[in-house]
């Protein structure tokens, strides 16, 4: 057993976890963060994501002793101090850009990431930048008006150019 201890949405956390625990297992099984979802055991779908350090991570990847002694937000952690929805939350509620919501999670965290690189994203960029996250349900294209509104842009210009 190892101990792992790190800061969590902004919350120092400690736990006793088996050197192998990934740190998906460790956020959702010690910390009861279940927004972190486990989609298909093999690193491909995205809706794992979350930010150590400020980048964005398949947290099925990495184990949880890797993340020792790093800031981790999950989804969890997305929303404002007051609880209310972040902005990209809100513009993918705004946008309908989830159906069953599995995959949204991922979406969102990857979002985030991609507006703190580049803030004002082309359709392109946007779909480079969301390819390694699977979504079963929506066809990517209110995902991406989600992403355009997140971002400040004229979501039906760019959607329909």
């Amino acid at each position: 057993m190892t101990q792992v201890s790190m800061t969590v949405n902004g919350e120092a956390v400690s736990a006793e976890v088996e050197g192998r625990t990934l740190l998906s297992d460790f956020l959702r099984g010690n910390l009861r963060l279940t927004g972190t979802h486990i989609g298909c055991d093999t690193s491909q779908c995205g809706a794992c994501l979350v930010h150590v350090d400020g980048e964005v991570v398949k947290s099925c990847t990495m184990f949880a002793a890797e993340a020792a002694g790093t800031e981790v937000t999950t989804i969890e952690g997305m929303a404002n101090p007051d609880g209310s929805l972040s902005a990209i939350q809100q513009a993918f509620q705004d946008q309908h850009g989830l159906q069953c919501g599995f995959c949204t999670p991922g979406m969102v965290m990857a979002t985030a990431s991609l507006l703190k690189e580049n803030p004002k994203p082309s359709v392109a960029e946007i779909r480079d930048y969301l390819e390694g996250n699977i979504c079963r349900c929506t066809g990517y294209h209110n995902i991406i008006k989600a992403v355009l509104a997140a971002s400040g842009q004229d979501v039906d210009a760019m959607v329909a150019g």
